[in-house]
């Protein structure tokens, strides 16, 4: 699995969709004013900025971490939690059917640019539409040898007029043979949309196993990992683990869920599940050190080894690394990036001066 940063639309067609307020490229990309320091979505209703003064991000936090406040009017931090309303007509489609094979024409018939699918999906999944159809299809195809079905009927099933060319498929998304099915685990991957940009998900099983930012530097060792050490088939799909973690992470960051409790599965040397089991005991709205962990473990000099630990880990936000700072109170490194970390802290900091100040 192969995550690619995002490509931004050429700057004329940015302007152009800011001009005229194109809601069709909500999510694709913010707008920056450089004069007022507000970054807002494509069609927001204000009044539009010369363009000499305008910047645009692929994410809301790159616009942050620029100096950028989000406008109060249009609210970019909300659009950023959601798909676009054309791409959640087209998800709802898929869904109801699974088998159809997409095509430019059908797409531009149901009012989608083919260009612009392609430029989200890649920002926000990583591969193409078409690829990320081919690779939900296969994962189908996963299931059903999984479950005893032949690999013949799941070829068949996916489209593929040749075995050999399915098997070939089937290698290159999960890694192993289909044959091999049957001894690996199946890890099922969706995206998240959250304030801070995308998120993946993924979960077995016995529990959620990982939850990254889309561009964390990491991510594709992250998920070459789990493959190539710990024997999982990477496949798009749903489960329930998946579900819980999309409404519990929306109770975060609106301020309402202090502590997670969908099912986890944390594959790791025993050091560093020590250290992520310490993670998990920081309370809300609280921050510690490496050190206070290393001491916590009757390690006192290892904080360099605990800080190695906190970076191996697979679930952000659930496992709180970002409450963990440096001795002498800085933010320290982040996966997610320090501008990311730092909205962390002041979300969960606000929400516990709320319900203090809702107790008096």
């Amino acid at each position: 699995m192969n995550l690619q940063n995002a490509v931004l639309p050429p700057h004329a067609e940015m302007v152009r969709a800011m001009l005229e307020r194109d809601t069709a490229y909500e999510g694709v990309f913010f707008t920056a004013v450089k004069t007022t320091g507000i970054f807002c979505r494509p069609g927001c209703t204000a009044r539009k900025p010369k363009p000499e003064n305008v910047e645009f991000f692929a994410h809301a936090d790159e616009a942050m971490s620029a100096g950028y406040r989000a406008c109060l009017r249009c609210k970019p931090l909300d659009a950023a939690a959601i798909a676009p309303d054309w791409v959640q007509r087209l998800l709802k489609s898929v869904d109801a059917d699974p088998d159809l094979r997409w095509t430019d024409a059908q797409l531009l018939a149901e009012g989608i640019e083919p260009l612009k699918l392609r430029r989200w999906f890649k920002q926000h999944f990583g591969m193409t539409f078409h690829a990320w159809l081919r690779s939900r299809r296969l994962g189908i195809a996963l299931g059903g040898i999984k479950q005893g079905g032949s690999i013949d009927n799941a070829a068949f099933d996916s489209g593929y007029e040749s075995l050999s060319g399915f098997r070939d498929a089937f290698q290159k998304s999960f890694h192993i043979t289909p044959g091999r099915v049957a001894h690996s685990e199946p890890l099922l991957f969706t995206r998240l949309t959250t304030p801070l940009g995308p998120m993946i998900a993924m979960a077995e099983q016995r529990g959620l196993v990982l939850l990254e930012f889309l561009d964390r530097p990491a991510l594709t060792k992250e998920i070459e990992e789990l493959q190539n050490r710990y024997g999982y088939a990477v496949a798009p799909g749903h489960n329930g683990h998946l579900q819980q973690i999309e409404e519990e992470l929306a109770q975060y960051f609106a301020g309402k869920r202090t502590e997670f409790n969908v099912p986890l599965h944390l594959p790791g040397s025993a050091f560093a599940r020590q250290v992520w089991a310490e993670l998990m005991k920081i309370p809300y709205g609280q921050t510690t050190t490496y050190g206070a962990i290393a001491a916590l473990l009757g390690k006192s000099g290892a904080s360099r080894a605990v800080g190695l630990a906190n970076g191996q880990n697979r679930l952000a936000i659930i496992l709180p690394c970002h409450r963990v700072i440096g001795a002498d109170g800085s933010l320290t490194g982040y996966g997610g990036g320090q501008p990311r970390k730092a909205f962390l802290l002041r979300l969960e900091s606000a929400a516990v001066q709320i319900t203090q100040q809702l107790a008096f």
